[in-house]
């Protein structure tokens, strides 16, 4: 037996609520699962599974500038030198707090100009894409933004279609809510930002019109297949501005 708790268990008590810690120390002294009483709860074993209505996101953190030479690719060798977690109402508001708390200067997963994704071209941004670093993510938004569809992106990169999907309509709400100052913007444009992972300085990023995607693209992405045993979302009403309802933004999809 291994008694080592890593920091997954950690941070998965405080996504679950869960002592994990604890209920092992119980395991390893002879109480089974059914005995263990949920400290949330006072009332369900631990042999419950978890209920949540929220979504946490777990994002590892690199730290490949301060090793010159080192081979950034990412395998299956740990080169993480920490962590951070996330809790969000949906996958992609969720994500979005996770890539801003990096701390590497980004604001999400939006075209903030910090990265070489914007400038990079040709065979050396194809490479970007396809080869998993620690900033793949920033290159495949910015191949959604120049107009690569979920299914070319997940025959270049193996990434489940589900994930590809969240992110692009991220970026579809991104470029339709650029461009504009956040006093043009009002509630219900603000609610739908946030729902899609959007920080305050992402509804302000500048974004070329001929990068935005149409209506239909955005149509084509709702018939992707969800999660098995993901829970349907209940309706909601998003009501955006001129020039935001023009481009028939899809609706934030439930972590339930």
């Amino acid at each position: 037996m291994n008694p080592r708790v890593s920091r997954s268990s950690a941070l998965a008590s405080k996504a679950t609520g869960f002592p994990i810690a604890k209920a092992a120390a119980k395991l390893a002294v002879g109480y089974t699962l059914d005995e263990i009483v949920n400290d949330i709860t006072k009332a369900t074993p631990a042999c419950f599974e978890p209920s949540i209505d929220y979504c946490v996101v777990k994002v590892p953190r690199f730290a490949f500038e301060k090793f010159q030479g080192t081979d950034d690719t990412l395998t299956t060798r740990m080169k993480a030198v920490g962590e951070i977690m996330s809790i969000g109402r949906t996958f992609e508001e969720s994500l979005g707090k996770a890539l801003r708390s990096l701390e590497n200067g980004r604001a999400g997963l939006g075209a903030d100009g910090k990265g070489a994704e914007s400038t990079m071209q040709g065979a050396e941004f194809d490479d970007m894409v396809c080869r998993p670093t620690a900033n793949r993510i920033f290159f495949i938004g910015e191949a959604m933004r120049r107009g690569m569809s979920v299914e070319e992106l997940h025959e270049k990169t193996g990434i489940d279609p589900w994930f590809l999907a969240r992110m692009a309509d991220m970026v579809a709400v991104e470029q339709a809510l650029s461009g504009h100052k956040l006093e043009e913007l009002d509630e219900d444009d603000m609610r739908c930002a946030k729902h899609f992972g959007l920080s305050d300085v992402q509804t302000s990023f500048p974004c070329a019109p001929t990068a935005r995607r149409s209506a239909s693209s955005l149509r084509s992405r709702r018939s992707t297949p969800a999660l098995p045993k993901r829970r349907a979302r209940r309706p909601t009403t998003t009501r955006l501005t001129t020039h935001a309802r023009a481009r028939s933004l899809p609706r934030p999809r439930s972590a339930r």
